[in-house]
């Protein structure tokens, strides 16, 4: 159910189950991936802050205001730059993420965020050049990513590298008053390390990039496509009715087997060129990204 109170540019709220709450994030917004929250009764859950700190501040007011308890623990699926440049605005929280996600987020992101601050100008200069692109084509797929680029401008000045202050290995119960909820991580598939938020009562699972719905995954460097497909092989094993995926809309255990076709038949198709999108995955979002895919897990599979 859509919570129309605190709508605002990044994202959609919705409540899933009482007091579980998925923010679905909108093109063009300074969100980019999903986030939620979970009221355990003496406190918040926060899981994943967002690209930017405007998106994670309207998220935290959210939470706050709609659980009239504070923010007490923030989880970090994994180290990727749309799941928590938005920490800083939960300083004063427990922020977690497993063991691997803070080292790599303390490898990558101080010199990558240093180089984007000091390149404003740059960012500017490419944001003209879009607009421009717009105004001439009117194409309007370029309005989103011109809306988007101007919320990370905004954020860059007074973005901060907020890092996790508490680790877990494999998992972490988080008990409340009302529900409990079991972080956990089964290792590495799309990023080095993917961390999960399992609600058993209520049968709903945040799963971060391990799963997307009705849109096509992003792969990195890092992504190995066998061990994604185990660690949902391994998922689907609870019960599971409602899944909060790190990008696109909310969705069923169904989505995870989804997942694992589209996984599996990217390696299958890795040894014979593909020039058309299978009609299961057409009127996916970003069918450019399905071809990207295939050449990376054709150059995963040879190393």
């Amino acid at each position: 159910m859509k919570n129309d109170e605190f709508n605002n540019i990044h994202f959609t709220l919705n409540e899933v189950k009482k007091g579980v709450y998925a923010a679905i994030s909108k093109p063009g917004g300074g969100a980019v991936a999903n986030a939620g929250f979970v009221d355990l009764g003496d406190g918040v859950i926060v899981f994943d802050t967002f690209n930017t700190q405007q998106a994670s501040k309207e998220l935290r007011d959210a939470a706050e205001r709609i659980t009239n308890q504070n923010v007490m623990w923030v989880v970090n699926s994994h180290y990727h730059g749309d799941h928590i440049r938005g920490n800083q605005t939960f300083k004063d929280a427990s922020i977690l993420s497993s063991e691997t996600t803070l080292a790599k987020m303390k490898e990558i992101h101080p010199s990558r965020i240093e180089k984007q601050k000091v390149d404003i100008d740059g960012l500017t200069q490419y944001i003209e050049s879009l607009e421009k692109q717009l105004r001439d084509s009117g194409e309007s797929t370029l309005q989103d990513q011109v809306s988007f680029l101007h919320e990370m401008k905004r954020s860059l000045p007074d973005l901060e590298l907020t890092l996790p202050n508490e680790t877990f290995k494999k998992e972490k119960t988080l008990q409340g008053t009302t529900r409990s909820a079991k972080l956990f991580t089964l290792g590495g598939g799309h990023s080095f390390c993917d961390s999960m938020l399992y609600l058993p009562e209520e049968k709903v699972i945040f799963m971060g990039d391990l799963v997307f719905v009705q849109c096509h995954p992003t792969f990195f460097d890092e992504t190995d496509t066998r061990k994604w497909i185990d660690i949902l092989r391994e998922v689907k094993k609870l019960d599971i009715e409602t899944v909060i995926p790190g990008h696109g809309d909310i969705g069923t255990k169904e989505d995870i087997d989804t997942m694992i076709l589209y996984l599996t038949h990217l390696l299958s198709v890795q040894h014979k060129e593909s020039t058309e999108i299978p009609p299961l995955y057409k009127n996916w979002a970003s069918p450019e990204v399905y071809f990207q895919n295939i050449k990376r897990v054709k150059i995963k599979e040879r190393t």
